[in-house]
Parts: C-alpha cells; sequence; structure tokens
C-alpha cells in the first residue's frame, strides 16, 4: 500500500476563557482556536506492525514512544474499526513540547487522518471523531485543523471564518505542564469562574470577509485566563510577553493555551519577519517562527 503523509499544524488559542470546573473535575472552555503555518510531519508506511520512530530537532523531547498519543490514538480506533490498518509511523518533529500549542495533539489528529485514509473512513466518521475524544483535549479541535471557536470540554467546535493573520510565535523552550497552571488556576468542582450573565451572553466575532484588522480589534477584547496562573508556574512567560508587546509594529499579544508559547498578531508579514528577526538575535535559545495564523 502506499505510503501515506499529512502536516500535524500547531494549534493556537486566540483567546481562551476558562468559564468553570464541572463537577467531574474537567473545565468548561470557551476559546477562539486557529492554525499556524508550522508543523511535525507524520508519515505511515502501512503494514501489519504497529510502531513509531521519531526525528527530527524535537525528537529527543518526546519522550518514551509508548506513551505517544499518536499511538494511543491508532489503539483507540482500533478498538472501534475491525481489522483497522494501520503500520509504521514516522514523525518528524519541530513543534516544541508541553508548550500550549497542542503539539501532541496535533500528531494525534494527523494520524487519525492518515489511518481514515489508510481505511477508506471519512474524516468525520463517528469512530474516528470518538477516538480524537478519548485521546485528548485538544485532539477533536486539531483533527480538522479549521478556524473555529472550541468550547465545553474541547469537543465543541463551531467554524469561524478567520482571515490570515500575520504572526510570531514564540516558545523560551521551557515545558509547562497543564495540570500545573490548571492547578494555579484554583477552581473547585462546580466553581464557575464568570458571571452568570457573561456565559448567559454569546460573543459575536466578525462577518465573512471582515478583514484582518476588524478581527484583530475583536480578538483584543478577549483574553486568555491561564495566563497568570500560567506566569506563577513559568515567569519567563511574561517575560516573553514582554519581548512581543515590545516589537515594532505588534498589533496584539497574548498567551497561547496554557503556555508557555506567546504569540503576537501584525498588520503586515513585514512586519512580522522583522519582529522575529529580532526576536531570534536578542534570544538565541528561544524558539521563534514568524509566519501566519488562518
Amino acid at each position: 500500500m502506499v505510503t501515506l503523509s499529512d502536516l500535524a499544524r500547531a494549534k493556537v488559542n486566540l483567546t481562551l476563557r476558562v468559564v468553570g470546573r464541572r463537577a467531574d473535575g474537567y473545565h468548561d472552555l470557551e476559546s477562539v482556536v486557529a492554525f499556524a503555518d508550522c508543523a511535525d510531519r507524520l508519515t505511515l508506511h502501512p503494514g501489519a506492525e504497529l510502531s513509531l520512530v521519531t526525528t527530527g530537532p524535537g525528537a529527543q523531547d518526546c519522550g518514551d514512544s509508548a506513551d505517544n498519543l499518536v499511538l494511543k490514538a491508532t489503539r483507540l480506533l482500533a478498538e472501534r474499526v475491525p481489522n483497522l490498518r494501520s503500520g509504521a509511523f514516522v514523525l518528524d518533529k519541530h513543534l516544541p513540547v508541553a508548550a500550549g500549542i497542542g503539539g501532541g495533539s496535533a500528531d494525534a489528529a494527523a494520524a487519525l487522518r492518515l489511518l481514515a485514509r489508510a481505511n477508506d473512513l471519512a474524516a468525520d466518521d463517528p469512530r474516528v471523531v470518538e477516538a480524537a475524544r478519548l485521546t485528548g483535549a485538544d485532539v477533536p479541535v486539531c483533527l480538522p485543523s479549521k478556524a473555529c471557536v472550541m468550547t465545553g470540554v474541547g469537543d465543541n467546535l463551531a467554524p469561524l471564518p478567520l482571515p490570515r493573520l500575520p504572526a510570531v510565535m514564540v516558545n523560551p523552550r521551557v515545558p509547562v505542564a497543564t495540570k500545573d497552571v490548571f492547578t494555579a488556576l484554583g477552581l473547585r468542582a462546580g466553581q464557575l469562574n464568570v458571571g452568570v450573565v457573561d456565559v448567559l451572553k454569546s460573543t459575536g466575532w466578525p462577518a465573512e470577509d471582515s478583514s484582518a484588522a476588524e478581527w484583530i480589534a475583536a480578538l483584543k477584547r478577549g483574553t486568555n485566563d491561564l495566563e497568570a496562573p500560567a506566569r506563577k508556574v513559568e515567569p519567563i512567560i511574561g517575560e516573553v510577553l514582554q519581548a512581543l508587546a515590545a516589537l515594532p509594529g505588534v498589533q496584539l499579544p497574548r498567551m497561547s493555551g496554557s503556555g508557555a508559547t506567546c504569540f503576537a498578531l501584525f498588520a503586515s508579514d513585514g512586519d512580522a519577519q522583522a519582529g522575529a528577526a529580532k526576536l531570534q538575535a536578542a534570544h538565541p535559545g528561544w524558539w521563534v517562527h514568524a509566519g501566519a495564523l488562518s
């Protein structure tokens, strides 16, 4: 069978509101999610034996391959699809890990897309979607990898007509555990983080064909509720945000997910490229990417 390959694009939370913590301990979220033009690449060589080899500049950060979400997603789908054809996966790892941009979740979603193609399944087959949900909270949004409003525990997705937004993404190469950030947020089971009126209000986002400037203005009215607790867990996040905010032409600096990756939106690609070059020169140890979100 033919070798298959797919990109696992980084996920960026342009806004992230923690509505509250449910009685079961999970957190209800509301987030505007976009996807970046930086990615890992996952290749599937169909065969009888399931395996995973990790290569690329980020391979050493991935830990034990037995715990990788690519294998977890494959096994969950195999429980739901009799005689599932899998094989040997090769993950070319470029995105930083434990970084708030869904790198592992994007890899798992790419695996599910490749397995769907190898087994003649629709990408939105309920069994594929269920395997995504059970693999991890960010995997369902990474499955289509399209801009949306994500609500609930990450499983409710409403498409958004987001334009291309020039951006710089920065990670100080310091991993941040999501559980530590939510612990620092400190919500008790059943506790709301926002008022009931705020929960009932529906956020109005720009209509289709709205300009990037209109979108940036709307996003500025949002927030990331995990930014403050993440800065307590890893103070260097504040340094990253300060560095982004000081760049010429920056429109909006913010943290993505639970950190430590932060991003800045710009009005032009030229401003984003110049900003990235300046940051890379000042902080050669940081991971810096200039590109676009969409």
